[in-house]
């Protein structure tokens, strides 16, 4: 019976799809709305990221556009989004007004793929921002695709077929331009500008980030510390279901930093229910749904992994802590990497628990300075970043301010 279920309930799916395709393919020949923009953040997920930065900087500079200004969401998000951003124009991911509103639209901008059977208007100027500069091996570069649900041949052409839609692709860097070039096959317009996400970690005030510690924290605690570790696609039960277990364990991890510390821990939104902090919740706060730049504004210092969350924290200057536990594993076996990782990083590496509280120790007795990898790290992922990147893509793609 259940089998049946899940049977009707995909044949359902597939006739609707049909049918939405159908009515696209004729809202596709009309001519687009002038001046309209209709902006994604993680297919749906959210409400952040490149293209939130991009809509700010657009309704500074025109708030007359604000009435043709749409974000993309998932419908089981609509209402706590719509909470979240009562003033902004909310569509629903594959609903009607969203087919309607896309093959009209006078841009889009994206930072995550659209699914290659949606086809676009013919005058519909396509920005792909992107969502972060690459560490680990991406696109067509992959040589075994560990994601449940697919294979890597139509993995690689799923990247192929959606690149070549993309009329401007948004790099951070030149590190990142040269491999974009190769790993997504782009070869159209290239916005050289730095990511427009990165602005606010040049331009917020310390007042701000005070505030910003309120909100988040309740409170202005003497440190904050981040932990922010990249999603580890191949650890699943089954489709959907992923793993995480904290790699370390919080008493300890409290006896090695300032006495008042607060660790925020920054994990994927898939993982996000499955982490276990009875007894630590006034030290510990679990902030997986907001944008990620609050988070490293408020910290002091980061812990991260493979995560490309190294390259913008990077933008602040601030120090990090790079706890690879599982490194051989992920280098060698899951994803691989564009750089020297065990060289080129802008702060300590560690492999073993023992190793990260005695790191913790260093730092907390002061005895952490940069090194020339640091600046060396900044100015080859950070040397573009200027907190003007919005204006300049917006400019660059004929918005006039």
């Amino acid at each position: 019976m259940a089998s049946l279920k899940h049977r009707l309930k995909m044949a359902i799916k597939i006739l609707i799809r049909g049918g939405l395709i159908v009515l696209n393919d004729g809202f596709i020949l009309l001519p687009i709305k002038k001046h309209s923009f209709v902006f994604e953040s993680f297919n749906g997920n959210d409400i952040n990221d490149n293209p939130m930065a991009l809509y700010q900087a657009l309704l500074r500079q025109h708030p007359e556009y604000a009435s043709d200004c749409y974000f993309n969401v998932k419908p089981r998000l609509y209402a706590t989004l719509h909470a979240k951003y009562p003033d902004m124009q909310l569509v629903k991911r594959f609903h009607l007004k969203w087919v309607w509103v896309m093959a009209r639209a006078n841009f889009w901008i994206f930072n995550s793929r659209m699914p290659r059977w949606w086809r676009k208007n013919d005058q519909t100027t396509y920005v792909q921002t992107w969502h972060g500069t690459p560490l680990k091996h991406l696109g067509l570069d992959i040589a075994a695709v560990e994601i449940p649900g697919t294979d890597t041949q139509t993995y690689h052409q799923k990247f192929l077929d959606e690149a070549h839609r993309w009329d401007y692709l948004i790099a951070p860097n030149q590190y990142s331009h040269d491999i974009f070039t190769q790993a997504f096959g782009f070869n159209h317009q290239w916005l050289d500008t730095g990511y427009p996400r990165n602005d606010r970690l040049y331009n917020a005030t310390a007042t701000e980030i005070a505030d910003l510690k309120q909100q988040l924290l309740g409170r202005q605690p003497q440190q904050v510390i981040l932990y922010a570790p990249t999603w580890r696609d191949d650890d699943f039960q089954y489709v959907g279901r992923y793993n995480f277990k904290l790699p370390f364990d919080l008493a300890t991890f409290f006896q090695h930093v300032a006495p008042d510390t607060i660790l925020v821990l920054r994990p994927h939104y898939l993982v996000k229910d499955q982490i276990d902090i009875t007894g630590f919740e006034d030290r510990v706060k679990i902030l997986a749904d907001d944008d990620i730049t609050m988070l490293y504004l408020i910290s002091d210092l980061m812990i991260t992994d493979y995560s490309s969350v190294m390259f913008d924290f990077a933008n602040l200057k601030r120090p990090q802590l790079f706890y690879a536990y599982d490194l051989e594993h992920y280098r060698d076996q899951l994803r691989g990497f564009y750089f020297d990782y065990e060289t080129e990083l802008p702060g300590p590496l560690v492999t073993t628990a023992t190793a990260l509280y005695q790191a913790l120790d260093a730092y907390t007795a002061g005895q952490w300075t940069p090194t020339e990898a640091t600046e060396a790290f900044y100015e080859r992922f950070c040397g573009w970043e200027d907190g003007h990147a919005s204006e300049k893509v917006l400019n660059q793609i004929g918005i006039e301010g």
